[in-house]
């Protein structure tokens, strides 16, 4: 399946507060400037919109049939393993014709420990 079809939703706990976002939104930038055909959306879990639902709905819209979840906690908690769980298998019972795949939480990834580490290391002197 070529990337046009394809899309990522980075999903995260959401917060009233709009600089909170801009983290999660220059993820999004950074992969559309690494793979400009790939669709890129963030959704979030309360606080934020769009919700999890909504950001799918979007995708569906624009062609994707294939969407990948980014679960984007550090700490994999009753979100991460619970609640977002069910939201994707919600998601696959109202679209069953598309593919949902739901990746590990961010903060179970060797490499982003390895780059965390190497910041907190780090000494700008």
């Amino acid at each position: 399946m070529n990337t046009s079809t394809q899309g990522i939703i980075l999903f995260a706990h959401g917060s009233r507060d709009p600089l909170w976002h801009k983290p999660m939104e220059a993820v999004s930038q950074q992969i559309r400037l690494t793979n400009h055909q790939m669709h890129v959306v963030c959704a979030y879990l309360e606080l934020s919109t769009p919700d999890l639902a909504t950001a799918a709905q979007t995708l569906i819209d624009a062609g994707v049939r294939l969407i990948t979840i980014v679960p984007m906690f550090l700490g994999v908690g009753k979100h991460a393993r619970e609640d977002l769980p069910l939201l994707v298998n919600a998601l696959s019972q109202a679209h069953p014709t598309m593919e949902f795949t739901l990746q590990k939480a961010v903060g179970e990834d060797d490499r982003l420990i390895q780059v965390l580490a190497r910041i907190a290391l780090y000494n700008p002197e």
